[in-house]
């Protein structure tokens, strides 16, 4: 769920106003920071975090602080995107922020924005619910656009897509999010694919949720590995049903 925060350092716990206190009294030599607003949608970024950047600069006194700084220390943080900071007369430092809106994720540890850029989280387990995508270094953003494609294909035939895998060879693999796996290879691997989707037409849901894996990297054919519980399906049948289809 997304939260939107409008805070002051240093409670930084709910909406409202509260004074920066308990930096001892050489951080009084001047006029002090009595009050940090900091506004924006936040999912990812811990408010405890970003009392944590600030501390620093906040000692330094309304007309020290060095606001540059904030700046920076607040954009460095993981999946921040956009930060303005602007000093506020008398007492306040006014700070907003913007969050990257990763998609999905990229190998282990890392994420993906929508443009393909590389984005590193504190805590991947907190994506684990992003569609994942591994493949070779430096190819995000194409990998990314691929997949797109393939999830739209998948959706019209109302398969969810959850993994996208392409090796060194520039070969793939995906997993839907029912656990079922497609070897697509690296020659026409859409093509192969969209061959496979073809024939599910001919199957009952039934058969469908039995696959656990089928292997498409075969010229004239495709090979299935069912289920261990898949019951004996009458292939015979199904073939009547279908053979004005076929």
């Amino acid at each position: 769920m997304r939260l939107r925060f409008l805070f002051l350092i240093p409670a930084l716990i709910g909406g409202g106003w509260w004074s920066w206190q308990h930096f001892g009294e050489k951080a009084l030599h001047s006029q002090p920071i009595r009050y940090v607003r900091i506004e924006g949608a936040f999912q990812y970024t811990s408010k405890d975090r970003l009392k944590q950047v600030l501390a620093p600069q906040m000692k330094q006194g309304y007309y020290h602080a060095d606001m540059q700084a904030i700046h920076q220390a607040i954009k460095a943080l993981p999946l921040v995107d956009k930060v303005d900071v602007k000093r506020v007369w008398p007492d306040a430092v006014h700070i907003k922020i913007t969050e990257q809106k990763p998609v999905v994720r990229w190998g282990n540890s890392a994420l993906l924005n929508k443009q393909g850029d590389l984005l590193v989280p504190d805590n991947i387990e907190e994506f684990k619910n992003l569609p994942l995508i591994t493949g070779p270094e430096g190819q995000e953003k194409k990998l990314l656009e691929i997949m797109k494609g393939v999830y739209i294909v998948l959706k019209d035939k109302s398969m969810q897509l959850a993994e996208f895998h392409v090796n060194e060879r520039r070969a793939w693999r995906i997993k839907l999010a029912n656990g079922m796996e497609m070897q697509l290879g690296r020659k026409a691997p859409l093509e192969n694919m969209q061959r496979f989707l073809k024939t599910m037409d001919l199957l009952g849901e039934e058969q469908i949720a039995m696959i656990a894996s089928v292997d498409t990297r075969y010229p004239n054919g495709f090979a299935v590995t069912w289920k261990p519980d898949a019951a004996a399906i009458d292939w015979k049948a199904i073939a009547e049903k279908n053979k004005n289809l076929i």
